[in-house]
Parts: C-alpha cells; structure tokens; sequence
C-alpha cells in the first residue's frame, strides 16, 4: 500500500476512505479441534479452573498477572464473577474437547471497533494446557475471529517486559515486537515496563496457513509431540 501526498507534499498516510467500523466481539463459541473457547460462566467453570490452575504449585503463572494467586475457591470464583460480567476484557474459558474440562482463560481487551484494533490478554493456560495443541489452538481461534471473521486491522499482544516466556510464545505464534513502553504501569507493588507486540491484517493470510499447517493431525505423532514446529510450516509456505 502507498502513502498519499497533499496538496502541501507531505505524506499523509494510506487512504483509507472505505474503512468500516468493525462488530464488537461477542461471546459466541469458538470451536476447534482440540480445544473450544465459551463465555466464561463463573457457575459452571469456577470449580475446573481453580484444580486446573492449582496444579501450578508453585504459583508461576500468577507472577505477572495484576492479580491473584487466589487462595480458595470462593475468592477465586469472586473474582470470575466480576470478570464475567466486564466487555472489556471480554473473558472466554478455555475447554479441552477431550475431556471437556476447563483449562484456561483468555480474553480481547482494549477493543477498539472504530479503528479495527484489539488486544489478546490475561491469558492464564494452566498446566494442563502449557506446550500442548490446546495453548496454539486457542490463540488461533481468537486470531481468526479477530481477523477473519470481524476484519479488524490490528491485533496487539503486551506483557510486562521481564516476561520471557511471554515474549517467546507472542514471537513464535507471529507477532511483531516494536519496542518497550518504559514505566507504563504498576501492579502488585512493583514498575512495569510494557513489551508491545502486534500482527496487522496483511500478515494474518500467511499466518493462517501456518497455524492450520501445524494444527493438522499429521503434524502429531501418535504421542501427540509435533513434528514440524511452527516456524518450520511457515517456512515451508513460503519457500
């Protein structure tokens, strides 16, 4: 796409005369084939979510999360229904289609119809769904609702910048990492320095073919470790 120019010889920037404001996410089911993603229903979930997040012993995966650990069920489940009731974040559950447990949270926040951009966050992937089909599944189904399904131009991903392995899977599932906000926001006592990371609408095509390459069932052998990573199917689409 090519910048116009003004009157004036200044670059203004791509046309974007035929632009629509695009739907607000709903909480319609998004279906895969090794996970689902549902509204989450504190009722019907709370109970799930707080064994599957209890195998995390040690309690990692709260460190850079702005709340929890939760030390019960009640203040847990207290916490759902506050979130369950917020469109922004819009909060899904993450369900095994196995054993048709829950396994997840994640949600959109920041969601902006008017200019086409949203953000993936308070992705919390308990042990039971870490390093499996599951954890990428997710994340692509709500790529592709975001993209392919409401046409949004932008999709954004951020964490706090000491989360390595937050920065890891944002790059490995194909976002673009453009820079640090420094001291952007506080939470649990502490600075947070934010990493910002995005994909934009004319990545999403090659990105779809890569994800739908590695989620095929050809790609798991029969212990269901793959056997093309990620990286390797979008090289392979594009050579």
């Amino acid at each position: 796409m090519e910048t116009q120019i003004n009157a004036l010889g200044q670059h203004t920037g791509v046309d974007l005369d035929n632009w629509q404001p695009r739907a607000y996410p709903g909480s319609d089911p998004m279906m895969g084939r090794y996970c689902r993603l549902v509204a989450l229903c504190p009722e019907t979930h709370a109970q799930q979510l707080f064994e599957a997040f209890s195998d995390d012993t040690k309690q990692r995966n709260w460190t850079y999360l702005p709340y929890g650990p939760f030390d019960t069920l009640e203040s847990f489940k207290g916490w759902l229904v506050e979130s369950s009731q917020s469109s922004d974040p819009l909060f899904y559950t993450i369900i095994d289609q196995r054993s048709d447990q829950a396994v997840g949270l994640a949600s959109y926040l920041r969601i902006e119809p008017t200019v086409g951009a949203i953000e993936v966050g308070h992705i919390h992937f308990s042990p039971r769904l870490q390093k499996t089909p599951l954890a990428t599944e997710a994340m692509y189904l709500m790529m592709h609702r975001a993209f392919a399904e409401l046409g949004y131009r932008r999709y954004e991903w951020k964490c706090d910048a000491c989360n390595q392995g937050s920065r890891n899977a944002a790059q490995r599932l194909g976002f673009q990492y453009e820079g640090i906000f420094r001291q952007a926001t506080l939470y649990k006592g502490r600075n947070r320095d934010t990493a910002w990371f995005s994909i934009i609408d004319k990545e999403w095509p090659t990105l779809q073919v890569m994800f739908e390459r590695w989620l095929d069932e050809s790609n798991f052998d029969h212990n269901g470790q793959q056997i093309n990573s990620l990286l390797t199917c979008l090289k392979e689409y594009a050579a």
